[in-house]
């Protein structure tokens, strides 16, 4: 059975256990990891999902992902909504509430409600973590995946003095690129040629153009759909986040984000890893 094919089983599948035991005991055996001592079956799941139970690039995304929430604590160490309600209450994000004819999750940001002066680059980064942190527990998400809208109208000078080179680099590293034009040049650079191909830019005509991609009862009506209108998507959205609130918080807090293992549990003290080495 083929990668694709297993990504369509479920979790309890005894014909995915192998690739998570695999999974498992390379990522508690790297040096990065040390002090872990195991992960939860849905969590490596994900991960191995999304890289088509290949384990070595599974063990790459997974080990990614970590060495990411360690080096940028400023950002993966908040991921409270309430936080940053009033830019979610400006109808800046919003996750469809109908997923694609292929079964991926569209997700819609309107740049132009982002006011640069009263939120910055790394608040509105911290909105596409909260999301990626909830729709990433979805096994259908896992399995069809998400399509990405950035609606560039009001884009400004200010907006992209944010977009520093540092962050840029960190956004390529964890998120579905931020795809509008200034942006993707700098960080076109960290994007392997698949994810560049998968990047489609709209011009005036998107009313036209974006049909050719979402059927219309996907999409809002102000982007040529019969859906809900989009500042009731966003307050749906918004709402959706602020209910998930403590469950944000706790994967902000863990210390791998594996929040089915408690931190105690997922952490062996230096002695036993003392005695974990010398057996190995």
């Amino acid at each position: 059975m083929n990668g694709p094919q297993l990504c369509e089983l479920p979790d309890d599948s005894g014909q995915l256990r192998p690739f998570v035991n695999s999974l498992r005991r390379k990522a508690v055996q790297d040096v990065e990891l040390s002090a872990v001592s195991t992960f939860s079956d849905g969590f490596l799941i994900k991960f191995l999902r999304a890289r088509d139970f290949d384990v070595e690039l599974s063990l790459k995304l997974f080990l990614n992902y970590q060495r990411w929430r360690r080096e940028s604590p400023e950002i993966s160490t908040c991921l409270s909504p309430s936080s940053v309600l009033g830019l979610l209450n400006s109808s800046y994000h919003a996750v469809l509430p109908q997923r694609d004819h292929t079964g991926s999750r569209v997700l819609i940001y309107r740049i132009g409600q982002w006011n640069p002066n009263n939120w910055s680059a790394f608040q509105v980064f911290r909105v596409s973590l909260m999301t990626s942190e909830i729709i990433s527990t979805e096994t259908e998400t896992q399995q069809r995946g998400l399509k990405v809208i950035f609606d560039l109208q009001g884009w400004s000078l200010n907006h992209a003095l944010q977009i520093t080179p540092s962050l840029a680099k960190k956004i390529s590293s964890v998120l579905s690129p931020i795809f509008f034009r200034p942006v993707f040049s700098m960080i076109r650079p960290f994007l392997s040629e698949k994810i560049r191909q998968r990047v489609h830019m709209h011009g005036a005509d998107f009313l036209d153009t974006l049909s050719d991609f979402f059927s219309p009862p996907v999409l809002p009506p102000e982007y040529g759909g019969e859906g809900p209108c989009i500042e009731k998507a966003c307050q749906d959205w918004t709402n959706e986040l602020l209910g998930s609130e403590n469950i944000l918080q706790q994967i902000a807090t863990h210390p791998t984000g594996d929040i089915a293992i408690t931190p105690e549990d997922s952490l062996i003290s230096e002695g036993a890893q003392t005695k974990q080495i010398s057996e190995a």
